[in-house]
């Protein structure tokens, strides 16, 4: 049974529906539209919303979308067979109309479809129930029935051959087992059992079963006794060479494991440390503006050195320009099908994978693009090439500028007007940066007169305290109290190791309110994706605290990973969370993006995994070094050849 099915054109008009349930199917569709349409991600047209699963069909010669919404539990196989016959059909009766291009026109038309559409519905549904019922195979079918007698004798000729080998080989070692033991049982468990009395094989004397037995016994003693003689010889030839071991060489420069002169700690006086060595703190710092994040550039050294020689010719533009030129050729005025589309497509999705998209989105951002070309009709002096290449741009600037940005700074004021502080975790996998980049931020937050407090809640990878004692120590030079009228500007907070996390952000949480805090940033412990207990652990503390903002750091190098470990983060939050509606991640930090040149590919896995935005990119070691996202620069950057 269907809920709905509409018809409406890409502009926003209604041009049919059809209501099978009472329950309106605007809020639905509105869905479909904010999240698939609108952000080009048509790759797959099926689409969930709540209790009801909606599938599509794009019509890009008339700019008409075709929708069907059904309960989610239904597994309806003709769905898509009538959703196609619909679209024909429509289009081909109400064709004067829909050509007119023109609002008014829609708006006047009358589109009366009832009595088609109920037709194509029972017919679908009727094709649905008629299948032929699955028979049994007889034996006569079968393969087995097939083969002459004769081989299938041979064959199985072969295993009790086997079978009686193996079984010998069993008796013979039942045989020495009972030899040994003394017990009166027979000697083998073989068809041809001896007798009472057997013939010796030396001298053809009758031997009793008795003397059969201790001769057997003397023989198998015999053999292991020679065996054990042996081992024990070895084990006397090792042990002389252990004495003579030579001793190993002490190098004069080879260093020392004695505990006094591996201590390299810092000498006491009165029980305090000596005051750290000033460091330089320009070093530290960094260049360029602090309180704003400037926008990402993508330009590599290539680019750098083609415009600074501008005259040098270019080679890639005599090839018509690098891999999309070998494709250049002119349509005139037609519409896109598939097969022209095809070659093209599996070129984009090659490239796209090589500046390390993942693979499975990049075929879906093919799809997508195949969809959104499918039946338009092209211009005269257009090509295949240049129409799926702009395609491909604007779908990838529309994923890349999220629904929703994420503003830190306007976001930290609304909790200052509401006398909170505002609470930031980061959660991510071991070794992406999340401690660095942790301290970027801070640095950027001081820069722009936010006071923060850092919660060290990594207790369980060594060091991490330390390291973020060592960030608040820099930070602290950077900004000194005097320089705020002695208000401290940064510190942290940490309780050691082997703590609850959760239990030290709220603490952290309850200081900062009390003592006056603007932001609180939670650091917590790197952990893998498949990790449950860690992940039952990092969805705790979230859900105990309820951060303002959560951000997965993740790393600019990863490929298909990257969609790994974003895809289980989220599914761990809100199969582990306690709350009814569970918190899951908020945005992307993307770090080390200075190592991967114009392979910017992660970018795209992981907006278009997640819809959610990169709010910062960690772009060097510096503070200074975090950039804001700027999407057609990534875009210019991964679509360069």
């Amino acid at each position: 049974m269907l809920d709905f099915f509409t018809i409406f054109s890409k502009g926003g008009l209604v041009l049919w529906c059809f209501q099978g349930v009472s329950d309106s199917c605007t809020g639905p569709v509105n869905a479909l539209i904010r999240s698939v349409l609108l952000q080009e991600r048509g790759g797959n047209n099926s689409f969930t919303h709540e209790a009801l699963t909606l599938k599509y069909k794009l019509d890009n010669q008339f700019e008409l979308v075709f929708v069907v919404g059904f309960q989610k539990i239904l597994t309806l196989t003709y769905v898509d067979k009538l959703i196609d016959d619909v679209h024909r059909l429509f289009r081909d009766k109400y064709r004067t109309e829909i050509q007119q291009q023109s609002a008014l026109s829609l708006l006047n038309g009358t589109f009366d479809f009832q009595n088609d559409f109920l037709r194509l519905l029972r017919e679908a549904e009727e094709s649905s129930k008629v299948r032929a019922p699955t028979t049994m195979k007889k034996f006569e079918d079968s393969e087995k029935a097939k083969k002459p007698v004769r081989s299938m004798i041979e064959t199985r000729g072969e295993k009790p051959k086997e079978k009686a080998k193996n079984k010998k080989n069993k008796g013979a070692k039942k045989e020495v087992k009972f030899l040994l033991t003394g017990f009166d049982v027979p000697l083998t468990a073989s068809k041809t059992a001896p007798a009472e009395k057997s013939v010796g094989a030396d001298n053809g004397v009758e031997l009793s079963k008795e003397e059969l037995i201790r001769r057997k016994r003397e023989e198998f003693i015999q053999k292991h006794g020679k065996a054990a003689d042996k081992s024990s010889k070895s084990s006397k030839s090792d042990a002389p060479k252990e004495k003579g071991k030579k001793a190993p060489r002490v190098w004069e420069l080879g260093g020392c494991a004695n505990k006094e002169d591996l201590d390299y700690s810092a000498p006491t006086t009165n029980g305090a440390p000596e005051i750290a060595p000033p460091e330089d703190i320009n070093l530290i710092r960094g260049t360029g503006p602090g309180g704003q994040l400037q926008d990402l550039d993508c330009s590599s050294s290539d680019d750098e050195g083609a415009a600074q020689n501008p005259t040098k010719p270019s080679a890639a533009k005599g090839t018509l320009g690098g891999m999309f030129g070998m494709l250049k050729g002119l349509v005139g005025s037609k519409s896109l099908s598939r097969e022209d589309m095809e070659s093209v497509l599996d070129k984009m999705r090659d490239h796209l994978i090589a500046k390390n998209v993942a693979a499975d989105i990049a075929v879906q951002l093919c799809e997508s693009v195949a969809n959104k070309l499918e039946g338009k009709v092209m211009g005269t002096f257009s090509t295949v090439t240049s129409t799926v290449k702009q395609a491909l741009q604007e779908s990838l600037v529309q994923i890349l500028q999220p629904q929703r940005p994420v503003d830190m700074l306007r976001d930290i004021m609304d909790a200052q007007r509401r006398q909170r502080p505002y609470v930031v975790t980061f959660c991510g996998v071991n070794g992406v940066g999340k401690s660095t980049n942790l301290a970027k931020i801070s640095f950027w937050l001081l820069e722009n007169g936010y006071s923060v407090l850092i919660a060290a809640c990594d207790t369980f990878r060594a060091g991490a305290v330390e390291q973020l004692r060592t960030h608040t120590r820099r930070l602290s030079a950077l900004h000194p109290p005097e320089s705020h009228g002695g208000r401290t500007m940064v510190q942290l907070f940490e309780k050691g190791y082997g703590k609850d996390a959760a239990g030290i952000a709220m603490e952290a949480i309850a200081f900062a309110r009390n003592q006056g805090f603007d932001v609180v940033l939670v650091d917590t412990a790197g952990r893998m994706q498949d990790n449950a207990p860690l992940m039952t652990a990092l969805a705790k503390l979230i859900t105990v605290n309820t951060p303002d903002l959560v951000l997965f750091v993740g790393e600019a190098l990863v490929g298909n990973e990257a969609v790994d470990q974003l895809v289980k983060f989220n599914r761990a939050l809100a199969d582990h969370s306690m709350a009814q509606t569970p918190r899951l991640i908020d945005g992307i930090v993307l770090t080390k993006f200075d190592t991967i040149d114009d392979k910017v590919g992660a970018a795209i896995s992981m907006t278009y995994i997640t819809s959610k935005p990169i709010v910062f990119v960690g772009t060097g070691q510096t503070y200074c070094d975090l950039r804001s996202l700027n999407a057609k620069a990534v875009v210019a950057a991964l679509m360069k050849a």
